[in-house]
């Protein structure tokens, strides 16, 4: 099977790196072409996990995406959720047609607080069938260096997934299969928000103890959102919302010394703006934006958020990150 991969951050030089290690054919889009031509020229990403080294006999470098999506079997969407609507405008609406598509995005289109699904479903007329998302505890640092690391496919079609999965499963990357594929999306977009209030507290100087309750009460949260956001939608099983895509995910990205969406949110709790933190930081932090489209959407929906709410009144209503924090002190346990 060839591979189509849209993006060149860390998390999709991190998978292409999985791939190219499985001796799997990859067409990869850049937008930076200055950047394609120095990975084609030295063997690296000159941005991103610039210390891992590829086999570039297995890889076709464009920055044309047509042609990239055209020569592909699969296409494996691995851009910033901010960024992917503007990255595939340039493609027909037939583009995906009769192509499995493979999302790693972790996050949610702000534009119209849609998931990537229905956005391609909408866009592209993708069927649901054809769509499928690789997420879970996996940070792209600790998979360029080799550490051994889960992830979990999600599909309709369960031997899809596992057929999937395989092309990236190596002696360091472990694969789990999940029915899921809608509830997965939202947990990945739930668990950067909560990261980031995680991040926010630690800024304040709130210690482990008061972290482990408040990370716990967001698990919580977070299986109740899952569980009432899905519940219009027919699922196979009751998913296990403790197992490593959804509860190992959130754990990871709130206390990693590498989540992105931890560190912006300690910059919010010293005190910075959020244009200053995102300046600072440099990287896409999914849960500034998704704060607000979860917001949005919950408007709709009416879920139990106090957390994700109180996180979104300090990024989007400029409410005081200290006393915020204090009233949500309140109602933890």
């Amino acid at each position: 099977m060839k591979i189509a991969i849209i993006g060149s951050g860390s998390w999709a030089t991190a998978l292409a790196k999985l791939l190219t290690d499985n001796q799997v054919e990859i067409y990869w889009w850049f937008r930076n072409t200055p950047a394609m031509e120095h990975f084609q020229q030295r063997g690296h990403n000159p941005t991103y996990l610039s210390k891992s080294f590829f086999d570039l006999s297995r890889i076709h470098f464009s920055d044309s995406l047509p042609y990239v999506v055209e020569n592909a079997d699969a296409v494996l969407l691995a851009t910033p959720s901010a960024y992917l609507q503007q990255a595939l405008e340039v493609l027909p609406t037939d583009a995906f047609d009769h192509k499995l598509i493979i999302s790693a995005v972790k996050g949610i289109l702000p534009e119209r607080t849609e998931l990537i699904s229905d956005y391609l479903a909408r866009v592209f007329n993708l069927p649901l069938e054809r769509f499928y998302t690789i997420l879970g505890p996996c940070h792209a640092e600790e998979v360029a260096s080799e550490k051994l690391s889960y992830l979990t496919f999600s599909g309709l079609d369960i031997d899809t997934c596992k057929n999937i999965a395989a092309l990236f499963e190596t002696l360091y990357l472990n694969t789990r299969v999940n029915h899921d594929v809608i509830g997965v999306q939202y947990a990945a977009v739930m668990k950067n928000i909560y990261a980031l209030g995680a991040g926010i507290a630690h800024g304040l100087d709130y210690g482990d103890n008061f972290l482990s309750v408040f990370i716990a009460n967001a698990a919580d949260e977070m299986a109740g959102f899952l569980k009432q956001v899905t519940a219009c939608r027919e699922l196979q099983q009751m998913p296990n919302y403790s197992s490593s895509v959804y509860l190992g995910d959130l754990l990871v990205t709130c206390y990693s010394l590498y989540s992105r969406n931890r560190m912006f949110g300690t910059m919010i709790g010293k005190g910075y703006s959020v244009k200053a933190a995102q300046l600072e930081l440099g990287m896409v932090a999914e849960g500034y934006n998704a704060s607000k489209c979860i917001h949005d959407l919950n408007g709709k929906l009416g879920a139990a958020l106090p957390i994700a709410h109180s996180i979104y009144q300090i990024l989007w209503e400029n409410s005081p990150a200290d006393t915020t924090l204090l009233e949500l002190e309140a109602i933890l346990n």
